[in-house]
């Protein structure tokens, strides 16, 4: 008889482990995926042009809520841990309350999920979310295609609307962001690759992508989502370390795995941080990867008319999953309205409507800043009545996507940008020199 299964995710990490382990392997039976972190993915089905010939009628998700009852209900033997950013405490505690209901708590590894590509691939990945993946992702397309290479970003999943449709994505343009749909958290990844002329693959069924990718790449970039391993085998793997949470890159996971798995350490932020914070990720990669380069770096903010900012009650949003999921207070927003002299940081909860206010419940340490949450058209466009009702002079966005493409916003606005500036060396420059 096959084992039975469950797979624990967030809509992304587990899909990709069914499809490479799963997926019409016989000896086990997975009888449901359960989701959390993203709102409403629960209660679709993994579709059966996704899940295979064992699974003609697909795979039901339930809310991670439901796990202890599904496990009875369907006397399941393993459960399947598969998504990231969760402390090491709060994972263990999800492994008591699953072994506590009878079942086999497993963790899957690199050997088991990990693509290898034909091409040469450079993955960048980080040990907690909001550490600057993505400028150092761009900043490392720059440098090889100032090298002449064909650079393709392959992204890590946010596949929150029709699974089926978005088994591979290509992205080339702006018309391709309208004609999937994209959601605020999408945009953001996808826009600035754009920007640049790079383009980007994302989706369900990344070893259909990765056959895609391949096909126009002379180099792969792996783009990291929240601190998720690489799905696909790096001949370079970077993994950015923040010292604003010392101590982090050894207590999340599976941000620890990366921190373990680097070829190259990014200690960035280098210039805001405390000289002790900055000395304790330095002591725990001497001892957790010692024989990883490393390259300090800063994400120094511009605002092209940070003028405007002197003397004005501001409403800042920020990076949604960086301050929610990845627990921080504050981004380059408030770092803006603070450098420019905003008189007030206008606290926007009073004004929050539905999924926004239910937000600011869930993740109480959230103060005077307004996360830009945008996984679905409701709740963009709840995200657009918050921003319009609150009663302030300017907006200051700092997310890394021009929001007015996807909101009407009734207020001035300006934007805050940031890029990875390396300081000393070595740099990514040198580090990139092998696929010269």
């Amino acid at each position: 008889m096959p084992t039975k299964v469950i797979i624990m995710g967030a809509a992304g990490r587990d899909f990709h482990n069914f499809n490479v382990y799963f997926r019409d392997n016989s000896t086990y039976e997975v009888k449901a995926f359960t989701a959390t972190q993203i709102p409403n993915i629960e209660g679709r089905v993994y579709p059966p042009e996704l899940a295979g010939s064992l699974y003609p009628e697909g795979i039901p998700i339930y809310d991670e809520e439901e796990l202890p009852r599904l496990i009875d209900k369907y006397q399941v033997e393993q459960v399947i841990f598969a998504y990231s950013d969760i402390s090491h405490t709060a994972l263990m505690n999800k492994a008591s309350l699953v072994l506590a209901a009878g079942a086999d708590f497993r963790l899957m590894g690199p050997k088991t999920t990990m693509l290898k590509s034909k091409k040469p691939v450079v993955a960048v990945t980080a040990v907690r979310t909001g550490v600057g993946k993505s400028q150092t992702t761009r900043k490392v397309c720059d440098i090889l295609k100032s090298m002449g290479k064909k650079v393709v970003a392959v992204r890590h999943p946010m596949p929150y609307g029709d699974l089926a449709k978005q088994a591979c994505q290509r992205f080339a343009g702006y018309a391709d962001l309208d004609y999937h749909r994209c959601t605020i958290e999408e945009r953001e990844e996808y826009e600035p690759h754009i920007d640049r002329g790079v383009i980007v693959y994302a989706g369900v069924d990344y070893g259909r992508i990765l056959s895609e990718a391949e096909k126009e790449a002379d180099v792969i970039v792996w783009d990291g989502g929240n601190n998720d391993f690489s799905f696909y085998k790096a001949d370079l793997y970077i993994t950015l370390v923040d010292p604003h949470r010392p101590g982090h890159e050894i207590s999340y996971h599976p941000g620890e795995t990366n921190l373990r798995l680097a070829d190259v350490v990014v200690i960035n932020k280098i210039e805001t941080a405390s000289p002790e914070g900055i000395d304790m990720v330095r002591a725990n990669i001497e001892k957790y990867c010692p024989r990883a380069t490393v390259i300090e770096a800063a994400s120094p903010i511009f605002v092209a008319e940070g003028s405007l900012i002197k003397g004005k009650r501001v409403l800042v949003i920020e990076d949604g999953p960086t301050l929610t999921h990845g627990d921080m207070r504050y981004g380059a927003g408030v770092v803006a309205a603070r450098k420019y002299g905003a008189a007030e940081l206008v606290d926007p909860r009073p004004w929050a409507v539905g999924s926004i206010k239910t937000t600011f419940e869930k993740y109480a340490h959230l103060e005077n800043i307004l996360p830009a949450m945008g996984y679905g058209e409701k709740q963009i466009r709840e995200l657009e009545q918050t921003i319009n009702a609150v009663e302030c002079d300017l907006v200051i966005s700092a997310t890394p996507i021009d929001l007015t493409r996807v909101l009407k916003i009734n207020k001035p606005a300006v934007r805050v940008g940031y890029e990875l500036q390396e300081i000393g060396s070595p740099t990514l420059a040198d580090v990139l020199s092998r696929f010269s």
